[in-house]
């Protein structure tokens, strides 16, 4: 492979334990080069987050040559080629790196693809889905181009590595990278012809397990200006076939507009879903969703019924400033100002009963301590939070049967 130019690196691609690992890798002859992500991320001069490395080298014989360096080896995915290399540098967080053995797929079928190890640069490069991610470069700065990725990269445009279709038969999942690309890198409109494999290829999505899709979505939803890209995936039909409820674009819009350093997936995914509480909690099991953000989801996305009617002050009480926040945000935008402000001088009161006050007043244990409880805090918070515990006491008594 013929080198293409030479860019310059960030500190975290030329620090010791970078060099040590490529030292170790290259001591006997064999080859390595950084690729993908954070070459590309290195030519756009954005934040490189993860180092990935390439290598001819077979990956019985990375973990050899790194732990005759005395560098941890870790076999990650030891049959697609993958091992993870630690460092413990003094002082510092451990550093990671993933080595991956140059490759071709014989035989694919998502991301289980069968594959076979090679030493052929071009080969690997042909397998990878976008042109910007087929970029490898030299611990020196040293480019290698094969499908002029820096070009495309530096243009914004997204482009695949030959076919689209090709490509995302290979593993569907690259349909949904195609959008989270273009969100994020895109600076021009669509290449027809990979919009139009999108488009044709785009009842696969549902074979894609919630957890890929999961973590593609909220990559998508993150992007700063994520909203054509997802009017383009509605228009087209696209994202129907896994969020039919995610209609709400203009709502979105108004969510990036207003709160633009939110960079919070869970919210503005609940400020494009059009459904109610049991529709949310439904797109939260086909995401797979952790519990918390299961419960958060069907918060934003179907708040209760008396939301509009709570002062700010029983919002930041029941919800939190944060929820609080976001509920207003999505449901009652005008109140935003007068929330601000209430939040600014707020201190959250604590409730003076406990479940042990109603036990000593002989209520047995039960579902009954938990709703009497509730009912007392709304007294409470009805009367802005003034009453003592004596007085929350007195109120309780009066509500026990039997009680005078």
């Amino acid at each position: 492979m013929t080198p293409s130019g030479t860019i310059e690196l960030p500190p975290s691609m030329t620090a010791p334990e970078t060099r040590r690992v490529f030292e170790a890798l290259t001591v006997d002859g064999a080859q390595a080069r950084f690729v993908g992500g954070c070459v590309r991320d290195s030519l756009l001069r954005r934040t490189v987050k993860d180092i990935d490395i390439a290598t001819d080298a077979e990956p019985e014989r990375v973990i050899r040559l790194l732990e005759a360096a005395r560098i941890r080896a870790i076999p990650t995915g030891i049959d697609h080629g993958t091992i993870t290399a630690v460092i413990h540098p003094a002082h510092h967080l451990p550093a990671h790196f993933e080595i991956t053995t140059l490759r071709h797929d014989v035989e694919t079928f998502g991301r289980h693809a069968r594959v076979a190890f090679t030493d052929d640069w071009m080969i690997d490069a042909s397998r990878r889905d976008f042109t910007m991610n087929a970029l490898f470069c030299s611990i020196d700065g040293t480019l290698y181009d094969p499908f002029g990725g820096m070009e495309d990269a530096l243009a914004g445009r997204v482009r695949f590595v030959g076919d689209p279709r090709a490509r995302i038969t290979e593993d569907v999942l690259r349909l949904l990278r195609f959008f989270r690309f273009q969100a994020h890198y895109g600076q021009t409109p669509p290449e027809p012809a990979a919009l139009d494999a999108c488009i044709q290829m785009a009842p696969l999505l549902p074979r894609l397990s919630g957890e890929r899709v999961q973590a593609e979505i909220f990559r998508l939803l993150r992007a700063p200006d994520t909203v054509p890209v997802v009017r383009l995936m509605i228009d087209h039909g696209i994202l129907a076939h896994l969020l039919p409820e995610a209609t709400s674009i203009g709502r979105l819009a108004f969510v990036m507009t207003e709160a633009p350093e939110q960079d919070d997936p869970v919210l503005r995914l609940a400020a494009l879903l059009e459904t109610d509480r049991a529709g949310a909690l439904q797109v939260a099991e086909r995401l797979r969703l952790s519990n918390a953000d299961a419960v958060r989801l069907a918060l934003l996305t179907a708040p209760p019924p008396d939301i509009s009617s709570l002062n700010p002050r029983q919002l930041l009480h029941r919800f939190g400033a944060d929820t609080a926040r976001d509920l207003v945000l999505l449901h009652n935008p005008e109140r935003l100002p007068v929330l601000a402000q209430a939040a600014a001088q707020w201190e959250n009161p604590r409730f003076p009963l406990q479940g042990r006050d109603l036990l000593e007043l002989g209520v047995p244990r039960g579902p009954r301590i938990g709703q009497f409880l509730k009912d007392i805090e709304r007294w409470w918070e009805d009367r802005d939070y003034r009453p003592t515990h004596e007085e929350c006491l007195r109120e309780l008594r009066a509500r026990l049967p039997g009680e005078p």
